[in-house]
């Protein structure tokens, strides 16, 4: 998402968290990460954030709508699977949601299926583990037995369109697309996201980006940099624990 905003519009301010004391969010509860979410809210506009992007499939499923109430003078941006998009363009009424399990548990979720997926079959595809495919080092044939599995029954059931339910998948894409073969379109929300945080958030004449983890900082620095080109000093932070 930040790769996105960036390449969107490059003169901006923006502190990116991420939690990796507690990743992966898609094997936790729902109330474990509504907890979670309220938690970096705080930490976050204790730093003096005017606009949060929830840029996590799995935080906004559990925590969009709660957090939208508890500060209702906060913008708040969150990612939802783009179901609507996909039903445009799929041509034999078969689409597939990649993402994580806890995903496909929240309301938001279950609110855009029913408003957009009318007349379709949605297909959901829980991908555990995709994840740590992402952010850590792993072995091209790993990544390509992962994706295959996941794939398999989706493209066997007629899907056409597949949607990128994470924003991690979006760094899977190439091997996605090689695994789906050309009849199959992917949709990343990333793109009209990006436009949504640029639109609304508020002007800064500082130009800086910081970045900040939870947990251990060993190799996020060069994880970064590779994913994303970007070189960009990485800060742990702490903080305490809640129960949502």
């Amino acid at each position: 998402m930040v790769r996105e905003v960036l390449r969107q519009e490059p003169a901006v301010s923006l502190l990116y968290l991420g939690d990796r004391e507690w990743a992966p969010y898609g094997e936790r509860t729902l109330h474990e990460v509504r907890g979670r979410a309220e938690l970096i809210t705080t930490h976050l506009l204790a730093a003096g954030a005017d606009t949060i992007v929830v840029a996590c499939n799995t935080a906004s499923a559990a925590a969009l709508h709660h957090l939208r109430r508890r500060h209702p003078d906060v913008t708040f941006v969150g990612m939802e699977p783009a179901v609507k998009p996909a039903v445009s363009l799929t041509r034999t009424g078969v689409i597939g949601v990649l993402a994580t399990p806890a995903t496909f548990q929240g309301e938001l979720y279950a609110s855009v299926v029913d408003r957009f997926g009318a007349g379709v079959e949605v297909v959901d595809a829980p991908c555990p583990g995709w994840m740590e495919l992402v952010e850590r080092p792993t072995p091209g044939d790993v990544v390509r037995k992962s994706i295959d599995g996941a794939l398999r029954p989706l493209l066997a059931r007629g899907a056409d369109v597949l949607v990128l339910g994470c924003t991690h998948y979006p760094f899977l894409r190439d091997e996605i697309a090689a695994a789906a073969g050309p009849g199959v379109t992917i949709v990343d929300p990333g793109e009209a996201v990006a436009r949504q945080v640029i639109r609304t958030m508020i002007p800064s004449e500082d130009e800086e980006i910081r970045v900040q983890v939870t947990g251990p900082v060993d190799g996020v620095a060069e994880r970064i940099e590779t994913l994303t080109g970007l070189a960009i000093a990485v800060e742990n932070v702490t903080f305490g624990h809640s129960d949502g």
